[in-house]
């Protein structure tokens, strides 16, 4: 089967506003869709950043893949990097951690081969992570993330999750989550308020839910010393600490002082951070993500590297909608070393979504493996055109936090290794 037509739809969706290190989320997010189409009918779906720049670097990449077999993972990807090039400008996507021209060009890649990979599960009547191995569970466990938030964005009414800008509103809005979801572990988006403020919290959710697994992440905002001295105040409490302080540096400053493992997807997030991370014990927990680690089959070597030394996974959710979640559900089933439940931004979408409902659903914190071929999942074109109308219309081209943030608060600085 070969490549005839590949189609990108960038979408916009709304997005409650959540605060983090970087400033809060704008009320539209943004994704692309790419939709990949062979020369025998059958159609692959893939998702991936919706920024005007990569948007573009996507473009570049179509022509060079016309023709192309589906199965040809390694000549897909050559053709992806010599699109990209060797100099380009990293966008990040909204994301904070280290970047790259490898993880650029590994992130254009992924939605071509996630699609590609949909397409050959379809057309041999298996699903993905058959094609990866196998499942080794039935069903992903995932975690509830928190967040502080406004009540709702300025100027605008107060949503469905209220505020949460103290303990008692994270203990709130994770009772929401639990409640609807099941969610048996939970992740609190740090960085936001003075350290003592976020123990304060996640204390709180430990006398709440004294059973249920519990992580923080301030997004590198704190100095390795008020890492070392929140993680020895936390100690007992938390599953892991996560990118408490900036750089693999700072991380291996940190790591030999606290109780607990270390967790990153920010220092750690290309095959050359690795060997240095690794050498200094920087971390001891890796969230893999697909959409910047080069796709699901180069995500499968990354976690046979990491149980080789010993480091733990589980998973890192960027603002995403269906097609991610069934990529990141068949991968996450077919890895026998995902050792902790894996993030997700699904319930903050409230429904919003491009893939037709029913083949994704959470059940007791966990989504089932989709019983359909490939991702498992289908399009819902009626929704990805209103999706796609909210693009046109919204006037958002790239995430950007700490702008949006600065209408509030002209003088606001993003903050890392701040605390």
């Amino acid at each position: 089967m070969r490549i005839r037509e590949i189609h990108l739809t960038p979408v916009a969706f709304r997005d409650p506003p959540l605060l983090n290190a970087s400033g809060v989320h704008e009320p539209w997010a943004l994704r692309t869709v790419v939709e990949i189409v062979t020369d025998e009918g059958v159609s692959g779906l893939g998702e991936t950043y919706g920024d005007i720049s990569h948007l573009d670097r996507l473009r570049a990449a179509v022509p060079g893949l016309i023709g192309l077999e589906v199965h040809a993972h390694h000549a897909i990807y050559a053709r992806v990097a010599a699109s990209v090039g060797e100099d380009v400008v990293v966008d990040q996507h909204g994301l904070i951690g280290a970047g790259s021209n490898q993880k650029t060009v590994d992130a254009v890649f992924s939605p071509f081969e996630v699609a590609c990979l949909d397409i050959r599960g379809k057309a041999a009547g298996l699903r993905v992570a058959d094609l990866l191995g196998g499942p080794v569970r039935d069903a992903v466990p995932y975690s509830a993330y928190l967040f502080y938030k406004w009540a709702g964005h300025p100027g605008a009414a107060e949503d469905r999750f209220g505020a949460a800008l103290d303990p008692e509103g994270i203990v709130a809005q994770a009772r929401l989550f639990i409640e609807e979801y099941g969610f048996a572990s939970i992740k609190l988006k740090g960085g936001v308020f003075p350290p003592d403020q976020e123990i304060d919290a996640v204390l709180a959710l430990r006398d709440a839910f004294p059973d249920l697994p519990l992580r923080i992440d301030p997004n590198a905002a704190w100095t390795p010393a008020t890492s070392i001295r929140v993680g020895r105040a936390l100690a007992g409490v938390l599953e892991y600490l996560e990118d408490p302080a900036p750089e693999i540096e700072g991380m291996a400053q940190v790591a030999p002082e606290v109780p607990m493992p270390l967790a990153t997807n920010m220092c750690v997030v290309t095959h050359d951070h690795l060997p240095p991370a690794i050498a200094q014990g920087a971390i001891g927990v890796l969230l893999t993500d697909h959409h910047y680690w080069g796709g699901l089959l180069r995500s499968t070597q990354v976690a046979a590297l990491c149980g080789t030394f010993g480091l733990e996974l589980s998973m890192h959710s960027n603002t995403h909608l269906g097609i991610s979640l069934a990529a990141m559900t068949q991968l996450a089933a077919a890895t026998p070393n995902i050792n902790h439940a894996c993030d997700t931004h699904t319930p903050w979408q409230q429904g919003q979504d491009v893939v037709a409902p029913g083949a994704l659903r959470f059940v007791d914190g966990a989504v089932p493996l989709p019983e359909g071929p490939g991702l498992g999942v289908e399009l819902d074109r009626d929704a990805l055109a209103v999706l796609h109308e909210n693009y046109l219309k919204c006037g958002v081209e790239r995430r950007d936090d700490t702008a949006y943030m600065r209408r509030t608060d002209p003088a606001f600085q993003p903050r890392r290794g701040h605390w």
